[in-house]
């Protein structure tokens, strides 16, 4: 794909679209849809912000958060189209592997119960009272709880089932025990509601059909261009500053992190106190480490299933590993 020069673009846009991640490629797609003429700068040679890949000898390593809950499928139904909504399938054979247990699941609801009862021994009451609490978590409840406490709660002194159901909440967000139990329930409930997800065929291949689509709906792409500030003038956005060229707009989307956005792109001095006092409070989680391995032509591991979690350290870091 041959992507626009930031020295080509028009002078002005009704909106200008900040970072091509997931998030940025599909407010760029439903503004064009909705009629407005969109530009969209992404400072890396590459598309897809942390949705991404690399490749090295001919293979393609992907990065990306390769697992997520049943809501992706209807995101891309509401937000794209039916074929990347199509290509979304679910993940059966999920293994963690760490010194406490090795299992195999599906991971969803009825198998995370049936296998707390059978290999834990936990009592089918209590793992009902667990679930149905997470599943009514919101953010509108009591966020003083951390997930530490909230495991305590229903299974006391119980490190293995702790690590059972933190760490792929970890993987994910990079949650730890010290955080507020909602923000462990409400992502939990998402996972356990229908099972994990994955993009058939990759990364690449995902955000190429976005792409393609973004494109066809007149979205203008330029890559290479890193965003250096948001002009804001009377409180409202006039445009923005991007590798030295000055582009109006009347609106623009950042896509490129609330800090960097709030702190750099846009300048502290366009929000009121009462805001920056809010935000100052904001904690961003970073994910886990993650570990890639490429196998050898030739080379297998047995039953490696579709993902692995594993984890050694006590604070439930994980790496995961994928079939080549």
């Amino acid at each position: 794909m041959v992507y626009n020069s930031i020295d080509e673009v028009k002078d002005s846009y009704d909106v200008v679209v900040i970072g091509s991640g997931l998030g940025g490629l599909t407010s760029a797609n439903r503004l064009a849809r909705a009629g407005h003429s969109v530009l969209l700068l992404e400072h890396h040679h590459q598309l897809g912000g942390l949705a991404t890949w690399f490749k090295r000898q001919g293979h393609i390593f992907d990065i990306s958060l390769h697992g997520f809950p049943y809501g992706m499928v209807k995101t891309c139904r509401k937000y794209w189209n039916r074929a990347i909504m199509d290509s979304i399938v679910q993940l059966k054979n999920i293994r963690f592997e760490n010194p406490q247990f090795s299992i195999t699941t599906t991971f969803d609801r009825q198998d995370f119960a049936n296998i707390l009862h059978r290999k834990f021994k936990v009592e089918h009451s209590v793992i009902d009272d667990f679930f149905n609490a997470v599943a009514g978590m919101n953010f509108y409840d009591d966020r003083t709880m951390t997930t530490g406490e909230l495991f305590e709660q229903f299974f006391p002194g119980r490190s293995d089932i702790h690590r059972l159901l933190m760490e792929p909440i970890t993987y994910a967000n990079g949650s730890t025990l010290a955080d507020p139990a909602i923000t462990y329930g409400i992502v939990f409930s998402n996972f356990m509601n229908k099972g994990v997800f994955t993009f058939s065929g990759g990364t690449d291949r995902l955000i190429g059909m976005m792409v393609d689509e973004v494109e066809k709906n007149g979205v203008t792409i330029c890559t290479r261009a890193r965003v250096e500030k948001i002009i804001i003038e009377q409180g409202r956005v006039r445009g923005v500053v991007a590798a030295g060229r000055t582009i109006a707009a009347r609106a623009a989307v950042s896509n490129g992190g609330i800090v960097n956005t709030i702190n750099k792109l846009a300048g502290r001095e366009a929000f009121p106190a009462d805001f920056l006092n809010s935000f100052d409070t904001v904690k961003v989680n970073n994910s886990s480490c993650q570990v890639y391995m490429g196998i050898r032509a030739g080379e297998t591991i047995p039953d490696i299933g579709d993902l692995i979690f594993t984890s050694k350290a006590p604070e439930f870091s994980s790496a995961e590993m994928l079939d080549p």
